[in-house]
């Protein structure tokens, strides 16, 4: 007979297969080329009263071996001012997308967004400001890399507007940061978490990824105890997924010095646990905030939703993207513009369309969709929430996905009742791999290993 150990490492090879992220549905794999008119389309038809704006900084100055994220490395700081007019001239040819609905939110990513000087950043502010409504209690956050970012610099961000920010550890230990090429001093990730408090930022999340090269439960420990030392306001614990044939940089990384799946999931777990008895709430897949954050309490007030950033409160409002590969949810349609920036500035420069790749939501999808994002943010779904919106009979509906889940019941991994499908704190590990089996995309994909390992 197995012991417990060997029958939860058995359970979890079993379920750590290919999966998507599920910071959308259908996911951005599923885009397709499209026509002009999509995103306009949507939004005369069925978009919001509000927009969440996120602007793309694409650039970089110096290159993390583990990063799937759309990048340019370079250190010459000009490039950015060529972008940031390119971005003036998405804002006005997207104006019909946003004209008279304000903006609830601000959200900077890339790349690194400290690329940009401080003078930079007050440029952009006032493009945002010259072209957007904002509203009056709108939050602005960013994100930072630690390494080139000072007091001084957090305080001009905070004087422009910027209340939320958000700086990447990822791991503290000296090996790990050399195996993904990311030297970084830990004394000054908390000095800058101490000066943003003092500067009056309202909420201060850290980025951890559990699962990179050499990565030890030791040596990961020691991490987690030095984050939580620094008491930030939100936690992001992200599961590294190793895609070489996507991402040439993580060729660098050595199979053989990555974690198995159950040294990667028991990384998890330790962290998972040591957060919330230090008094962090888990949100949805990867997110701790103390109770008082607004995560948390959208979590308790069953109004968390989750988009391309991540987690987010803003469930009503469309989302729009600005720059190179952005991406934007308007109504019932996906948006991406172009991922290459030739492209990105060739489409603008000429006037064709910017929207490169999206798609439009069937009523399929749309009933998929909110199924997996229920399951996403809330770690249940209420089968009468399903029926009630979209008139259908939930069991007959999903029979087949719903004969599936009787494997994870068997193992203890979810919960099935006439009403509703619960998954246990304990199995949150493997919501990826549940979400999975409401996929239709994925059910009859051959080409999954697009896809990172859920665990």
């Amino acid at each position: 007979m197995n012991s417990p150990i060997e029958q939860a490492t058995s359970t979890i090879t079993k379920y750590a297969q290919q999966a998507p992220r599920y910071t959308s549905y259908p996911t951005a794999l599923k885009f397709e080329a499209v026509n002009d008119g999509l995103l306009e389309s949507a939004s005369e038809n069925c978009g919001a009263d509000t927009i969440s704006l996120y602007i793309h900084i694409p650039f970089c100055e110096e290159l993390c071996y583990y990063c799937g994220c759309n990048k340019i490395v370079t250190r010459h700081n000009e490039k950015a001012d060529h972008y940031l007019s390119y971005i003036e001239k998405e804002m006005v040819a997207k104006k019909s997308l946003y004209k008279d609905k304000k903006v609830v939110a601000l959200h900077l990513g890339g790349g690194s967004p400290s690329f940009l000087s401080a003078t930079q950043h007050t440029y952009l502010m006032y493009l945002i400001k010259k072209h957007f409504l904002i509203s009056s209690d709108a939050e602005f956050s960013i994100e930072l890399d630690p390494r080139n970012v000072t007091c001084e610099y957090l305080e001009d961000l905070n004087e422009l507007g910027y209340t939320r920010v958000s700086f990447g550890v990822q791991d503290i230990n000296v090996d790990v940061q050399q195996s993904i090429n990311r030297v970084q001093s830990t004394a000054h990730i908390a000095k800058l978490v101490f000066d943003a408090k003092n500067i009056g930022y309202t909420s201060v999340n850290l980025d951890l990824i559990y699962g990179l090269p050499k990565q030890t439960m030791e040596k990961f420990r020691t991490t987690v105890v030095a984050v939580k030392a620094m008491s930030p306001d939100r936690i992001s614990l992200f599961s590294y997924a190793h895609l070489p044939d996507r991402f040439a940089a993580q060729r660098k990384i050595p199979l053989d010095t990555l974690p198995t799946p159950d040294e990667k999931a028991a990384l998890h777990q330790m962290a998972v646990e040591s957060f919330t008895k230090t008094g962090f709430e888990m949100i949805g897949l990867d997110h701790f905030a103390k109770p008082s954050d607004t995560l948390a309490m959208a979590k308790h007030t069953h109004v968390l939703h989750r988009n391309f950033q991540g987690y987010t409160t803003h469930k009503n409002s469309d989302l729009l993207g600005l720059g190179v590969s952005a991406i934007s949810t308007i109504g019932n349609a996906y948006g991406q513009n172009p991922k290459q920036l030739k492209d990105y500035y060739n489409r603008l420069d000429n006037d064709l369309p910017l929207t490169a790749n999206g798609i439009a939501l069937s009523l399929d999808d749309r009933i998929r969709r909110d199924v997996i994002m229920s399951l996403m943010c809330n770690l249940y779904l209420d089968k009468k929430d399903i029926e009630d919106k979209y008139n259908i009979n939930f069991n007959g509906y999903f029979c087949i996905e719903l004969t599936s889940l009787k494997s994870l019941m068997a193992d203890g991994i979810i919960e099935l009742s006439d009403r509703y499908i619960s998954v246990p704190d304990t199995s949150r590990i493997y919501i990826r791999a549940i979400c999975a089996r409401f996929d239709a995309y994925l059910n009859k994909d051959h080409h999954i290993s697009r896809y990172s390992a859920a665990i």
